[in-house]
């Protein structure tokens, strides 16, 4: 080969390289972002020999068995929608599931089947009210223990619903002020919480014939929550406590003195967010806490090696036991990592394998998505505040386009994981901030508290400080900054678009309030107890009427000069369509540019891929739009 050839070659050679950088990461589509799950919803039969699960073909939704014997599936139920939003197992041999009422999102009327597909039957049509069962699992082979609000829509009473003929007998009649009621492990109803409005009472009794009396009472930022009363120790009830503590613990509480009577676990720093307890082993094996990421701690040895075994076999991952059989030997696992959906696994303890059930999502690959990285700096007034960064794969983090994520809530919290918003919003070239802004659950009692009152106040401030420290760490490009939210979120987003003028480029709100005054209004009649409560973490709109119109974005829609995207489901009772019509309205005369989207059903929903999918596709052209632009 000539020299000249070889050069030649050389150029090519750097030319090809060169075209391949600029191609960059593979855009991935948002249907395939937002896809909905082939098969989901996996359960175990009480013995083990039956797996159930949900599965979707084309626009039907329909549960499915298979014999893990002799691996024959079969399909129970043969619906013509994705109405399913709830199932599970109340026999080895029968299941029931909730089917959601056509036009009616939450609303769901019961249904009993067999696992042959026969004996299909509605135990139950709600009408207009509301059921939620306490335990799934029969009480002498006919009875399931459900609270409903039927008789009152202000208050959930406790009947024995007979999956038989589909009778309701009350069990337990709410007084008024009973907000939660909850069962031992046989399925007797032993506890009650009850609540002033503000102060919150555990109430406590031996058995079912006896009269509640109170344990202990808090304030409502205190936690007391019970994860399970004893099948060992008599008159103990496991629960997850901060009272006289700032971090969540977990404890045994005794019935007789109302007191701890020993901590199980218990850290300064750490916040035990969830606890797991076995009812084959009769006791708490395991606390989950969470800094930036969850982490177990364990109370059981032969659990700590369970998962060490799901380690092994499935490296690289978080493990999630989702389901189980009732000897606790066949267990169902959801898989996962910042980067990939995850997948579902069968695991068998006894020879310790697994077989793989499905992918959640197969049509993105980790390859394409993008880490999910712990970040920490200090408010205005001293408070640390943490949360997540994603940068966009493949670029330097230097002077980027940025989407601020305030989640929902404002009692919730970001979690690292995967976050199919977070990785599509990453995927087109943005930055993404999550904060977990003051109020924000996960840290401590004072955090929690350090939000009430300042939904229009510091929470803003905690976000804003959070795009400072991200311009002056040269990531952001000033000019190129949007927030965007969902709920609580949306409602953030919208309020910093007129309280920090200048900032953002744009903004957007999903489902987001608008109205303070309206979302008061809104607030279903068996919440109303906790209208004392609410008032305290929000405000009152009777004695504090400045601030909540201040707070209220619907008010201030002369000061808004950026493009907005509003989006809702006129279904949506948190959300008052009209005055989201005429909000819209008001910027449009002042030459706003609104972008607005109505839903047919919540993303959220079991009919919820295309709305998710409509969604999304008109964020991305939005923030395309609005972020492409020089400023």
């Amino acid at each position: 080969m000539t020299v000249k050839k070889r050069y030649l070659l050389l150029v090519l050679i750097v030319l090809f390289s060169a075209c391949l950088q600029k191609k960059g990461p593979r855009i991935i589509p948002v249907a395939d972002f937002f896809k909905s799950p082939s098969q989901s919803f996996y359960a175990l039969s009480p013995n083990g020999k039956t797996l159930s699960y949900l599965k979707q073909q084309g626009e039907k939704q329909n549960l499915f068995i298979e014999d893990l014997v002799t691996g024959k599936s079969s399909q129970l139920t043969k619906l013509n929608a994705k109405n399913i939003n709830y199932y599970f197992w109340v026999s080895n041999d029968e299941l029931i599931y909730f089917k959601e009422k056509a036009g009616a999102e939450r609303l769901s009327d019961i249904f009993i089947i067999n696992k042959n597909g026969g004996n299909e039957q509605r135990l139950s049509d709600n009408g207009k009210s509301r059921m939620r069962v306490l335990k799934d699992q029969l009480i002498d082979d006919k009875f399931l223990l459900v609270s409903s609000n039927k008789r009152d829509s202000t208050v959930f009473d406790v009947y024995r619903l007979n999956v038989r003929n589909g009778h309701m007998d009350m069990a337990a009649r709410n007084p008024g002020n009973i907000t939660d009621w909850v069962t031992d492990s046989k399925g007797k109803l032993r506890l009650a919480t009850s609540s002033d409005g503000v102060n919150e009472t555990l109430l406590y009794r031996d058995t079912e014939d006896q009269t509640f009396r109170p344990l202990v009472t808090n304030n409502f930022k205190t936690t007391c929550k019970p994860i399970a009363i004893s099948d060992g120790q008599p008159n103990i009830i496991y629960a997850i406590s901060n009272m006289n503590r700032d971090k969540n613990a977990l404890v045994e509480l005794d019935c007789k003195s109302g007191k701890e009577s020993k901590v199980l676990f218990s850290n300064d720093t750490l916040n035990v967010v969830d606890a797991q307890y076995s009812e084959t082993k009769k006791t708490v094996t395991f606390v989950v806490c969470e800094t930036w990421k969850k982490e177990k701690f364990f109370l059981d040895s032969s659990i700590k090696q369970l998962y060490k075994n799901l380690d092994k076999l499935l490296p690289g991952t978080v493990s999630k036991i989702i389901n189980r059989d009732k000897a606790e030997k066949i267990f169902v696992v959801r898989t996962f990592t910042d980067r990939n959906p995850g997948s579902y696994y069968l695991y068998f303890s006894d020879n310790n394998t697994i077989r793989k059930l499905s992918d959640f999502n197969p049509s993105v690959k980790e390859s394409d998505l993008t880490e999910m990285k712990p970040i920490a700096y200090t408010a205005r007034d001293g408070l640390k505040m943490q949360g997540y960064l994603t940068l966009p794969l493949d670029k330097l983090p230097q002077n980027l386009p940025v989407v601020v994520l305030p989640h929902t809530g404002p009692d919730a919290r970001n979690s690292w994981g995967y976050n199919a918003e977070v990785q599509f919003l990453a995927n087109r070239g943005y930055a993404v901030l999550q904060i977990n802004y003051r109020g924000s659950s996960g840290y401590g009692k004072s955090f929690t508290a350090a939000g009430f009152g300042q939904w229009g106040g510091k929470i803003r401030d905690d976000i804003s400080d959070g795009v400072k420290w991200l311009i002056d760490k040269k990531i952001a490009n000033p000019k190129k900054i949007a927030i965007y939210g969902t709920g609580f979120g949306g409602y953030i987003a919208l309020n910093s678009l007129y309280s920090s003028p200048g900032m953002f480029a744009c903004g957007g709100s999903n489902s987001g309030v608008i109205n303070l005054f309206s979302y008061f209004k809104s607030i279903p009649p068996f919440l109303k107890t906790d209208l004392q409560m609410y008032y305290e973490i929000i405000g009152n709109p009777v004695t504090e009427v400045d601030y909540m119109r201040q707070a209220s974005p619907v008010f201030h829609a002369d000061k808004i000069g950026v493009p907005v995207f509003i989006a809702q489901s006129p279904k949506d009772p948190t959300s008052n369509s009209a005055e989201a019509i005429q909000f819209v309205k008001e910027l449009q005369k002042r030459n706003v540019a609104v972008t607005y989207l109505e839903k047919e059903y919540s993303e959220f929903s079991p009919q919820g891929e295309k709305s998710r999918q409509q969604l999304y596709a008109s964020l991305e052209q939005f923030l395309s739009t609005n972020l492409s632009k020089n400023r």
